[in-house]
Order: C-alpha cells, then structure tokens, then sequence
C-alpha cells in the first residue's frame, strides 16, 4: 500500500481528502501487453539459414522452412 506524505505546507483536511480522492480514482494502472509485432519487422527473416549438405540438398534448398 502507498503512502501520502506532505513534505512543506500546512495543507486542510479538505485538500488531503481531495488529493487523496484523485490519487484513489487513478488506480493501480492496467498492465497491457504490447501489440503484437508484425512479420514484416521479424529480423529472423534476414538471416540465412545454413545450407543442407549431402545428398539431395540442392533439391531441399527450394523448399520453403
């Protein structure tokens, strides 16, 4: 739980309960998770993936991954 302190001021009961009446209505805060990135902005997709070696490979390096 948080606490309010007053540092300076000698602030009236009426200010101290409008305070925390606006301290109170923010809340917590909702925690939301980022939006999803796109596969547009994948850096993966930059990087080539080593190529298959022996028999067959030329014929798999067409294929999609």
């Amino acid at each position: 739980m948080s606490h309010l302190r007053v540092v300076r001021g000698n602030p009236t009961d009426e200010e101290v309960a409008a305070l925390v009446a606006v301290v109170a209505a923010l809340g917590p805060g909702e925690e939301t998770e980022p939006p999803p990135r796109s596969a547009w902005s994948d850096r993966r997709a930059l990087v080539r993936e080593p190529l298959a070696h022996g028999p067959g490979a030329w014929r798999a390096s067409a294929f999609p991954r």
